[in-house]
């Protein structure tokens, strides 16, 4: 019955079985990154991906702020009076209080475009409260702290003084950043990498005063209690300042890298508290400068930076909304700790 059909061809014996099947063979070099061993480069990695294993240098920075804590941590004897250690002591644990800021962080990793540009208006509005009470700080500085030195020039004329050089500070950093396009800051390039580090810088700026407002309120009129009451209240203070900093920078960076990045911005205030607490009747007059100077930094980013990347990114009314909240909710804290 099989007459007039075609013949079939047997069957190809299968891989394995007689003589191998012809296939290249891809010899995997643990040393060498996946496309070196010809697997296919993944698409669509988040951003930050590649610090979310162990990161040692990381862990290894933190045990290091760690064994500094423990080594500056004053005796008894030593809390009884104002002194440079002392100083140094509480100024460093207001340094690392901006790294609890990004704790939401480890709950909430990524943000779509939508919320990253909440996060921006957010954060500008905190930059602005910021800027705000920086203002007035510098400007009834003077009420609490009188020192001839000051000259003829009024409080507020030191501020706004101050204010006009940190604004065209920025502007000119800004002209810097973009001459030079081959600046990263993690996975981040171009535009985005020089967003993140004006912001990391203005904010380093800003502690820069901060310190100095830790070192002359210790060495001042109530001396012991004014400081380590100024010392929690900027601790406080500081870990919104974090949740600022990661809301910009935790595109780029892990978590860990993005606390310490937080830490990093708030360094200054240790390092200038202890010359500002030695050499208190040089820093004081030159204090309301500085708050206006890094006042007018803030206000800067926060406006023609930070606020017009989230009208990009989301509508007027949600930006409007969220910098109004932040506004609120900083000036909120800040007058509870007063």
């Amino acid at each position: 019955h099989n007459l007039g059909r075609p013949r079939r061809r047997p069957a190809a014996a299968p891989a394995g079985m007689g003589e191998q099947a012809k296939q290249p063979v891809v010899q995997c070099d643990p040393s060498k990154p996946a496309a070196a061993n010809g697997e296919s480069k993944q698409q669509g990695v988040a951003p930050g991906a590649r610090g979310r294993g162990f990161d040692r240098l990381g862990w290894l920075l933190v045990a290091l702020l760690a064994l500094i804590t423990w080594l500056v941590v004053p005796d008894r004897e030593q809390m009884q009076h104002a002194n440079a250690q002392q100083v140094f002591f509480f100024s460093w644990l207001t340094a690392l209080s901006t790294g609890c800021g990004v704790l939401p962080f480890f709950f909430f990793p990524t943000f779509n475009d939508w919320w990253l540009g909440v996060c921006n208006a957010f954060a500008g509005g905190m930059m602005l409260a910021a800027s705000w009470s920086l203002f007035v700080e510098g400007v009834v500085f003077d009420e609490d702290v009188a020192h001839p030195a000051s000259g003829a020039l009024t409080p507020l004329t030191r501020v706004a003084l101050g204010a006009v050089a940190g604004a065209l500070f920025i502007v000119v950093t800004q002209r810097f950043l973009h001459n030079h396009e081959e600046l990263q800051f993690g996975d981040l390039r171009g535009a985005s990498a020089h967003k993140i580090l004006l912001f990391i810088f203005v904010m380093t700026l800003h502690s820069v005063s901060e310190g100095v407002s830790i070192g002359v309120s210790f060495g001042g009129k109530r001396g012991l209690q004014l400081g380590q009451f100024i010392s929690m209240s900027l601790a406080v203070h500081n870990v919104p300042e974090g949740l600022a900093v990661g809301l910009v920078i935790k595109g780029g960076q892990s978590v860990l890298r993005t606390g310490l990045w937080a830490v990093l911005t708030s360094i200054p205030q240790p390092i200038m508290a202890v010359p500002a607490f030695m050499f208190v009747e040089t820093f004081t007059p030159l204090l309301p400068v500085g708050l206006g100077f890094a006042g007018g930094a803030m206000l800067w980013v926060a406006v023609f930076e930070l606020l017009q990347e989230a009208l990009e990114k989301c509508s007027l009314r949600v930006t409007g909304a969220s910098c109004a909240a932040a506004c609120a909710l900083m000036l909120s804290a800040q007058h509870l700790l007063r």
